[in-house]
């Protein structure tokens, strides 16, 4: 049973961590392959003409491609509202969820939703519990490295990128790209881990890129609470990516660069983040102002 964006986002609310991960596409909308999707090699184009779930187009991270497969060797699993937010990643037995009656099962059947399944896969490909939560903070994680609008389509899409539904803020369900216009997804109660066609329409919101290489550690910490960072050494510039928290990262150069005055501090030095191919004040990176031990950009 599908839900309406309207049930989802109160699904969301009164559930917490659980996300609603499912999709009504708007009427009439095409599932076939949209336009702009890279021409694929002989093997890849097999795959996805008999609908194998796999890397389905070249140029993602390594990582990426490992979530992709990570995702793939769940196929067959149960959906379940609520099923993979335990304590570590994988699969759990689901809840009820009050508004679905489909559901009623899912508490009998081990399995994921939408964003259980994304952060088992991103879990096995980093070796990290980097995506831990609902499809909306998945959506705005400090782990994004880009991100796609909605009118985008395809074109720009890497396998291992996550797709999303709903409001900017609201989002409540998230898929895995794997290239030639297929996505890996667990999709609504009473079917299992499936592939299926991109769907772009009704509340398709857009994609996201996630960062991270497999077994990733940072060396510095950042403090304060919904840090921004940017694609340039200045404020001014495009924000990139948010962290939410304190999170490790990795700084590969620093330089001087826009006077940052901000939490009672003013410091000129920023730091390059290379996993999120953005720049941060030096205000928000734990330590002193210059960074010991950290060159100077180029």
């Amino acid at each position: 049973m599908h839900l309406t964006l309207a049930r989802a986002r109160r699904t969301l609310a009164a559930a917490g961590l659980l996300a609603a991960c499912a999709i009504v596409p708007a009427a009439g909308t095409s599932t076939a392959a949209p336009l702009g999707t890279a021409p694929l090699g002989t093997a890849a184009a097999a795959r996805a003409a008999a609908g194998g779930c796999d890397v389905l187009a070249p140029g993602a991270s390594a990582a990426a491609e490992a979530a992709v497969r990570a995702a793939c060797s769940q196929l067959g699993i149960w959906y379940t509202w609520g099923g993979g937010h335990g304590a570590q990643p994988g699969a759990t037995y689901g809840q009820v969820d009050p508004t679905d009656p489909a559901s009623n099962h899912d508490p009998e059947r081990r399995g994921f939703d939408c964003s259980g399944l994304v952060r088992y896969a991103y879990a096995q490909a980093t070796g990290q519990d980097i995506l831990a939560g609902t499809a909306n903070s998945q959506y705005h994680s400090s782990h994004v490295t880009a991100r796609f609008g909605a009118g985008q389509g395809t074109g720009p899409l890497l396998p291992g990128d996550l797709m999303a539904w709903g409001g900017a803020d609201s989002i409540h369900h998230i898929a895995v790209y794997l290239g030639a216009g297929k996505m890996v997804e667990a999709r609504q109660s009473g079917t299992h881990v499936m592939v299926s066609d991109v769907r772009l329409g009704g509340d398709y919101n857009g994609a996201v890129r996630i960062g991270g290489s497999p077994g990733q550690d940072g060396n510095f910490s950042t403090w304060g609470t919904d840090v921004w960072t940017h694609t340039q050494p200045s404020t001014t510039s495009a924000r990139v990516n948010k962290f939410a928290g304190p999170t490790r990262v990795k700084i590969a150069c620093q330089k001087h660069a826009q006077l940052v005055e901000a939490d009672g501090y003013r410091n000129d030095a920023w730091s390059y983040l290379p996993d999120y191919q953005a720049w941060i004040t030096n205000i928000y990176i734990q330590g002193p102002a210059w960074l010991d031990n950290v060159p100077t950009c180029a």
